[in-house]
């Protein structure tokens, strides 16, 4: 369960319900850190087609059923259906399977999104976004969530292992609408959505890249040239984003600063960073790892404060991949209360390379305890975060 979303058009007030985070009974009761799905904890790994569908439908359809019974839209009235798993990739689709499971109408549209990384969740809100620009009085299903089972690299290989100790399972469902009457339980109306692309660069296409190690056995390699390749990623999206959301004092500094390096040079006058903090109340970092969020929060010259949601997802679930900026957003909700006309930035990094950015407004005030952070204790948090 997580937050509702509202999405702005010229034709009709797009309007997002509510949105539900897969989380497991350990996480209820136990405060348990990670979750690893059952074929990896079973002696000998069970990695089959199988063991992998079994991992997503205990996602995804809790996620989807917890999400409609708060919502109380039935599944037969959702009009699209979008899925994403970046590695899992089935036939029939994910999507379908989602129709099948929950018996929606024959003319629900779906779509399922493979290959596009972490970021594919701000993909596919975006996705969501025009369709429902081109359907009206719609409503519109998105999940999104990654694969372990299937994408476990049992080899020797220290690039593909990497993967392994990263990734945890996760999954959010979210619900969008254009319906007028759902306007007023809406929490967040969408202002802007920005991708960047960095594929025509060699670099920053392989930095992260599924192939076969040397003995043949087929994993997802992570290159030394990523953290670079991201914080270029991340330059390019905030110089798009920067004139959308920032104060015009913001931008004048800004502008001057480009000015003044390009008549006195480079090296004698450093790069001016804009201060995002006063374009946004709250802050959802992709939990990629701790180097991901530390880099960010150099690089964007950032309050601690504003980066503890990020760090409290990826501490407490480690990296849930493209859900990762629900579980976080669903933190802000739980421990801080979002007030209405909050602004909140989602930022996404995946494969290819990406970088994407989703722009909230709050529509009402949003103050939730949600089951996915019972037990949390920031804290200790800290604590354990002090020893490493």
């Amino acid at each position: 369960m997580l937050p509702a979303c509202v999405l702005p058009c010229s034709h009709a007030p797009f309007v997002g319900i509510f949105a539900s985070c897969f989380c497991t009974r350990e996480t209820y009761h136990r405060a348990a850190v990670w979750f690893l799905a059952a074929g990896l904890t079973n002696v000998p790994m069970d990695l089959s087609m199988s063991a992998s569908r079994t991992e997503f439908e205990h996602i995804a359809f809790s996620a989807v059923k917890d999400l409609l019974n708060k919502t109380n839209v039935q599944p037969r009235q959702i009009g699209i259906v979008i899925t994403n798993s970046s590695l899992f990739n089935t036939t029939p689709s994910l999507s379908a399977t989602i129709m099948n499971h929950f018996k929606m109408s024959s003319k629900t549209l779906n779509y399922n999104l493979a290959g596009m990384g972490c970021s594919a969740g701000v993909i596919a809100i975006d996705l969501a976004r025009q369709m429902l620009q081109l359907y009206p009085d719609s409503y519109a299903l998105v999940i999104s969530t990654e694969n372990l089972t299937y994408n476990w690299y049992p080899g020797t290989n220290k690039g593909m292992l990497m993967t392994n100790t990263l990734f945890r399972v996760g999954g959010a469902a979210i619900l969008l609408s254009n319906k007028r009457k759902e306007t007023w339980r809406a929490k967040y109306q969408l202002q802007h959505v920005v991708r960047t692309n960095l594929a025509a660069n060699d670099a920053a296409y392989g930095c992260v890249f599924e192939t076969e190690d040397d003995t043949g056995i087929r994993g997802v390699k992570l290159s030394k040239e990523l953290m670079s390749v991201a914080g270029e990623a991340l330059k390019a999206n905030i110089t798009t984003l920067g004139p959308m959301v920032l104060p015009i004092s913001e931008q004048l500094l800004f502008a001057a600063n480009m000015v003044a390096r390009k008549v006195l040079g480079k090296r004698r006058i450093k790069p001016y960073v804009p201060d995002f903090s006063v374009a946004f109340d709250h802050i959802c970092i992709h939990t990629g790892g701790r180097g991901v969020i530390d880099e960010i929060e150099k690089h964007l010259r950032l309050n601690p404060k504003v980066i503890e949601p990020s760090r409290a997802a990826l501490f407490r679930y480690g990296n849930v991949s493209s859900s990762s900026i629900w579980y976080v957003l669903s933190y802000i909700e739980s421990f801080r209360g979002v007030r209405k006309g909050d602004n909140v930035w989602q930022l996404g990094f995946g494969s290819g390379f990406k970088c994407n950015s989703c722009v909230w407004k709050a529509n009402r005030r949003v103050e939730e305890q949600h089951k996915a952070w019972e037990g949390f204790d920031v804290s200790r948090m800290y604590a354990e975060l002090a020893k490493c």
